[in-house]
């Protein structure tokens, strides 16, 4: 009977002691001290190679980007803009002209956030006003595969602003 009192008590302590452990991991960071932990992290991850042309306030959308390139399960186009700008858009290999479009409007609110500038743009307003040409064909139909026109890794693709129609 002694036996069964000693295991039973051996039991319960080991018992709190989990309890104890586990009180002690959720003990609470402050918010700026869990940036800090975390921004290093990220930088860590960031000087990897592959990571490299990545800016620091990387977003996880961006490194799995990467990652797919890497993977050769997505592509880089080099979208250019009239005044030279050239924004190197990825998007997956099978991509429709619209995934383009999407890509192009994120790659522009990433870089406002980052840089400041513009709070809004009216992509309605600029997919009317201007179109994307590649080797001298407008691509108009959103549904229409990049592959499709031709498009494969690293192409360039024009952003133009439209001719009025009279």
């Amino acid at each position: 009977m002694a036996d069964v009192d000693t295991s039973s008590k051996q039991a319960d302590e080991v018992e709190q002691l989990k309890e104890e452990e586990e009180v002690e991991d959720e003990e609470e960071l402050p918010h700026s001290e869990f940036l800090d932990i975390f921004e290093e992290g990220l930088a860590m991850i960031v000087q990897d190679p592959l990571l490299c042309d990545l800016p620091i306030q990387v977003t996880l959308e961006e490194v799995n980007s990467q990652v797919a390139l890497e993977y050769g399960q997505a592509m880089t186009v080099r979208v250019m803009k009239a005044d030279g700008e050239v924004m190197p858009i990825v998007v997956v290999q099978q991509a429709t002209v619209l995934h383009l479009k999407k890509a192009i409007q994120r790659f522009m609110e990433l870089k406002q956030q980052r840089e400041g500038g513009i709070k809004h743009i009216s992509w309605r307003y600029v997919w009317r006003t201007f179109h994307l040409v590649y080797g001298g064909e407008k691509m108009d139909d959103d549904t229409k595969k990049l592959k499709d026109y031709g498009i494969r890794n690293r192409d360039e693709v024009t952003f133009m602003k439209r001719l009025k129609k009279k």
